[in-house]
């Protein structure tokens, strides 16, 4: 199971690059101006060799210099012993995702229901319609994040829908070794029920696996249920779970 866990982290860090990164004794230290706590936030991928409370230290200073929350993700991976010396300084539990792996036995493809629209590469305008999907209004990330999505350095699977001369449903794949990751699933409010979402992450997988894709993996938000149950239904099963100690500094 820890190899499994240890590739699904390998892939999503590859897959959703920060828009600057430090290294740090084994802590690579992730800035996004908190766009996402995925992206703003220390994953542990080596040894240490210094004091963690001199590293702790140091590191809630980086993050206060960035005006953003002190972040560590915590996996499977990370000692649990970690988890709760975060605990006792102060750090909360936020945004619990579960990861889910699907793997392409079947010889048949997924049913595409809608008229979708599919590219390798992202479109500035397919960002711009992600931004007003989402709702995305600071002036910061609306700068930053663009860069972080042509950072991708793995190829791409760009999904949209349009309806009504606008875009109403976005979905983005990434191919890796054997995995395609399904990521920025959004519909619009008033679409939803359409089974639009359900088409999009289809041809994504189709995509993905035409390209050789053996395996798909996502991260789906703790509660969410339809999501959860869409991601069922396509075959998707649950691995683990992972979450975000936050401290904010201000």
């Amino acid at each position: 199971m820890n190899s499994l866990i240890k590739t699904i982290e390998d892939l999503s860090l590859n897959a959703w690059p920060s828009h600057q990164i430090q290294i740090y004794d084994g802590w690579l230290l992730r800035f996004s101006y908190f766009y996402t706590h995925r992206t703003n936030s220390v994953e542990q991928i080596g040894a240490s060799t210094l004091p963690v409370q001199e590293k702790l230290s140091y590191t809630e200073g980086i993050y206060r210099q960035w005006g953003t929350p002190c972040i560590f993700k915590i996996s499977p991976l990370v000692d649990p012993a970690f988890d709760r010396m975060l605990d006792e300084n102060n750090y909360v539990v936020e945004h619990i995702t579960h990861n889910m792996v699907l793997n392409f036995d079947r010889s048949d493809f997924f049913p595409v229901t809608a008229p979708v629209d599919v590219s390798r590469y992202i479109p500035s305008s397919w960002i711009e319609d992600l931004f007003n999907l989402k709702g995305t209004t600071n002036v910061m990330h609306r700068q930053v994040v663009p860069s972080m999505y042509r950072a991708i350095p793995k190829e791409t699977i760009c999904v949209s829908i349009r309806e009504d001369g606008k875009t109403i449903g976005t979905g983005l794949g990434i191919l890796d070794r054997d995995y395609v990751g399904v990521y920025a699933i959004h519909v619009h409010p008033a679409y939803r029920g359409r089974h639009y979402a359900k088409s999009i992450v289809s041809a994504i997988l189709n995509e993905g696996r035409s390209s050789g894709a053996k395996y798909a993996y996502l991260q789906v938000v703790e509660g969410n249920a339809a999501a959860i149950a869409l991601y069922r239904s396509l075959g998707f099963r649950y691995v683990y779970r992972d979450f975000f100690r936050v401290r904010r500094l201000f």
